[in-house]
């Protein structure tokens, strides 16, 4: 019999064996198990063990990768890097259950086979793997030390004649990546993209090896290229950053940037044997300049004196394992020896954010910055409510600033919202009357923050002034995108924001194609409440923590700083999104027999159950989204010991419960008053106080001096006093 259409072709186009050995892979684990979808770690053993068994018995196989002296020294997250490439070229036939990690074959193709399809299937990838060894190509017949030398020799002379079809561009496009890929530690990850000049010959030749996983352009991130200098006296081998995304905004602040990056690459990587400078010669031109502040390291051979071919594959060798250790760093950052600061616990890291805060000359109410941090966590999308001048938008600001977010290095981002703002265009962007993608101020923070480079550090957004529009309108993509949270592998991942299918331009694509909300950006709106802004719908509500800043204190002054000291600040402590990111996304994940927090669960369950019961009665009762976001919240403070569990519970009642309340009938009085029984601890004469509960705010203090849950307590007082001395009531009236 002949395979399905659907598996004919699938080992047709191949550089390295791993799709083979991924299909016969999972062909062993789906017979061992009995099923159709295996677990994901089993099938990473099972393809580790195969190549394992094929080294031990002197059987070909492909090199290590990482450098590595056998696929014993391999470790599974580095097996996660390897399989994932195989796994995407083949999605067509494959498909992945991220919440049980889990992969398989289709399940409408694999109904439609019977099993001497899956026979036929495994012969048919031991047969191409065998013929791939055959005719893997050897590097012995590749010469780097004979190309180097070819294209120093030539292309001046090359230059001199017409740039199409010619055979020596030929030659340096086509031939010397082709060879590159053959030596033995350049993986399937690697592509090898050769240059010299669109339509023009360039000045500056070169030869780029790049990541897949992190990059496929040279015009941004991190890659290593062989950079010819004009005078083709000399060629230097680099780690090298692209250099057109970083000066997009001007050469000042590019140069400033790759500079910057540069420092930090040298103290993350050995870099043994390199150079770790500037002076590297090109040309006198722009370019060069832009070449030498970009390089992080690098190699220098001149024409005339290059090392023989060992030196030169060695020195290779030597950048690849350098570049591979950092990109191992940017896809694994969990994985990766942080510096001291890392191991400050959650208490210790909140209390150098108030140490700051306060070193700026700014007060804000006691355990503010623990309630801002919980909400953060609890969900990526936090609104922060009070009267003009409060400090909403520099608490944002200053929270940044202590974990290391700051405008300069575009990880903290103000945008004003305006009132037309009126669709999603306004924040995502929009297609313009020649196709060509405009991207609004959301994505292109969401774009830097999706790079794997930043993928460790935290992004926060500050909409200012968000309800100037409707929230609905310009911000119900994002609404709708954070529900669709889900775990692929250890990261989060949602819904496309943006697909690839929609653009058109291919730089369109390569840069915002299937742009998603990145688990590292943290979105905080800034609000008034007052004739000029909108009100807020239950959607809105819902998915986000609304914190209040309307008990001011104007005594509350700066610390007073000693005349005779210096005049330094608390330094910020720059810290991983791991303290931010949401540990877990669903109750299921938390809540088990065996769970520290299942009392925990249970309990909050059971207030929020009597809670409901009284919300029914005016149609304002809560979900399992805000049921799963008050649990949470009380589980990270109860990880972390930040808060009593009743002063935890009470900022979820002010917060997640309280903004549902509005209206002006005496149903809303009487759910008030039963509320506030919840919140005192004691019973209430309620059908006498829903003809006057004037009794209640004659002395707030003293009334909630005993209350259970005393910041709730006080917020339904004033909004009961508000329902009696003007008829109508809601959470944002006091």
């Amino acid at each position: 019999m002949s395979l399905p259409n659907a598996l004919s072709g699938i080992f047709t186009h191949k550089q390295k064996s791993y799709k083979m050995v991924l299909v016969l892979a999972l062909l062993s684990e789906m017979d061992a198990a009995g099923e159709r979808m295996v677990f994901l770690q089993s099938l990473k053993t099972r393809f580790q063990a195969f190549l394992q068994d094929r080294e031990s018995s002197g059987e070909p196989v492909d090199p290590p990768v990482n450098g590595k002296a056998s696929w014993s020294d391999v470790t599974l997250s580095q097996i996660t890097q390897v399989i994932q490439t195989p796994i995407t070229v083949l999605q067509e036939i494959l498909e992945q259950d991220p919440q049980e990690q889990t992969i398989g074959f289709k399940k409408q193709l694999y109904e439609t086979w019977d099993q001497d399809v899956l026979i036929e299937l495994h012969d048919y990838a031991m047969q191409e793997l065998e013929q791939y060894y055959s005719n893997r190509p050897s590097s012995s017949t590749f010469s780097l030390r004979d190309t180097l030398h070819h294209i120093m020799k030539n292309y001046l002379q090359a230059k001199m004649e017409p740039f199409g079809k010619n055979a020596f561009g030929d030659f340096v496009r086509r031939q010397v990546p082709a060879g590159i890929k053959s030596l033995p530690f350049i993986h399937e990850n690697l592509k090898i993209q050769a240059s010299v000049g669109q339509g023009v010959w360039a000045t500056i030749p070169w030869i780029a090896i790049l990541d897949r996983r992190i990059g496929e352009s040279t015009q941004r991130g991190e890659y290593i290229v062989y950079l010819f200098a004009e005078d083709m006296q000399s060629v230097y081998l680099t780690l090298a950053q692209g250099v057109t995304e970083a000066n997009k905004n001007g050469r000042v602040e590019g140069h400033k940037y790759l500079r910057r990056k540069a420092q930090e690459l040298r103290a993350m990587l050995p870099l043994e044997g390199l150079n770790k400078d500037e002076e590297i010669h090109l040309t006198s031109g722009g370019l060069g300049r832009d070449y030498q502040v970009s390089t992080v390291a690098y190699y220098k051979y001149d024409r005339d004196q290059l090392p023989d071919e060992g030196q030169l594959i060695s020195d290779l060798h030597n950048l690849v394992n350098n570049y591979e250790q950092y990109v191992d760093a940017v896809l694994n950052p969990n994985e990766q020896e942080q510096p001291p600061v890392a191991d400050l616990t959650v208490s210790e890291r909140l209390a150098a954010i108030n140490a700051y805060i306060r070193r700026k000359g700014f007060t804000y109410p006691e355990h503010l910055i623990e309630n801002f941090y919980l909400s953060l966590k609890s969900k990526p999308f936090v609104i922060l409510a009070g009267v003009s001048g409060t400090g909403k938008t520099k608490l944002i600001k200053l929270f940044a600033e202590a974990l290391g977010a700051t405008s300069e290095n575009k990880q903290f981002t103000l945008i004003p919202v305006r009132p037309d703002w009126s669709d999603p265009s306004d924040l995502l962007g929009y297609k313009d009357l020649s196709h060509q993608f405009r991207p609004g101020p959301l994505t292109e923070v969401l774009t830097e923050a999706s790079r794997p480079a930043n993928r460790h550090k935290p992004y926060f957004i500050c909409l200012d002034e968000m309800n100037l529009a409707r929230v609905e309108h310009y911000f119900s993509d994002m609404l709708s995108i954070l529900e669709t949270q889900q775990w692929r592998e250890t990261q989060i991942v949602t819904d496309l924001l943006i697909r690839e299918a929609g653009l058109v331009s291919q730089e369109d694509k390569m840069r915002y194609g299937n742009l998603y909300l990145p688990e590292n950006v943290y979105l905080i709106g800034t609000v008034n409440m007052d004739e000029t802004t909108h009100p807020f719908s239950k959607k809105v509500l819902d998915r986000a923590n609304t914190l209040e800043f309307n008990y001011i204190r104007l005594d509350q002054l700066p610390e007073l700083r000693d005349a005779s000291s210096t005049r330094t600040t608390t330094p910020p402590v720059p810290a991983p999104n791991a303290f931010l990111r949401a540990d877990y996304l669903q109750l299921i994940e938390v809540y088990d027999a065996e769970s520290p927090f299942k009392g925990l669960i249970e309990e909050t369950t059971a207030k929020l159950v009597e809670v409901n019961n009284i919300l029914e009665s005016i149609h304002s009762h809560v979900g399992f989204r805000i049921r799963d976001a008050v649990c949470f919240y009380l589980i990270y403070n109860e990880q972390s010991n930040l808060l009593p569990k009743d002063a935890a519970f009470d900022l979820q009642l002010l917060q997640k419960i309280l903004p549902r309340v509005q209206g002006s009938h005496d149903s809303i009085r009487r759910v008030l008053l039963r509320l506030l029984e919840i919140t005192l601890g004691r019973k209430l004469p309620i059908n006498e106080w829903i003809e006057d509960a004037s009794e209640l705010w004659k002395d707030v203090d003293k009334t909630v001096e005993s209350a259970k849950y005393k910041q709730s307590a006080r917020k339904i007082i004033f909004m009961l006093r508000r329902l009696d001395e003007d008829g109508f009531t809601s959470y944002w009236l006091s």
